[in-house]
């Protein structure tokens, strides 16, 4: 079994309290209840907003800058993600179209080394 991580995307704009109704809620918790029947669901998280991250760099002298923000400037930024274990990447595309349709957005599929 290989660890992939199923990664959801979500504009910087993306408001959870607005986009987010009940029919969403219960297609992601239908998943999430499949995924653990199915006993391939290791850990899931969803995220605060990436305005509230904070980002830390190494810096020529030795220290570390700590900055408000995300750490790459992009449109769209990690909202959630599920860790699962599966048989192959074919298993993981599987779960991880269910969570397209489930949380109505962009997701991405890596496997972990």
């Amino acid at each position: 079994m290989t660890q992939y991580l199923v990664t959801i995307y979500r504009s910087d704009d993306y408001q959870p309290a607005v986009a987010e109704d009940d029919a969403m809620a219960n297609a992601i918790d239908l998943l999430n209840n499949e995924m653990i029947a199915a006993g391939v669901r290791i850990f899931v998280g969803g995220l605060h907003p990436a305005r509230k991250a904070r980002s830390l760099r190494a810096q020529p002298d030795g220290g570390v800058l700590v900055t408000e923000g995300p750490h790459l400037d992009t449109k769209e930024n990690m909202g959630g993600f599920w860790v699962l274990d599966v048989d192959s990447l074919d298993d993981a595309l599987t779960w991880a179209h269910k969570a397209v349709i489930a949380c109505r957005a962009s997701v991405e599929v890596r496997p972990f080394h």
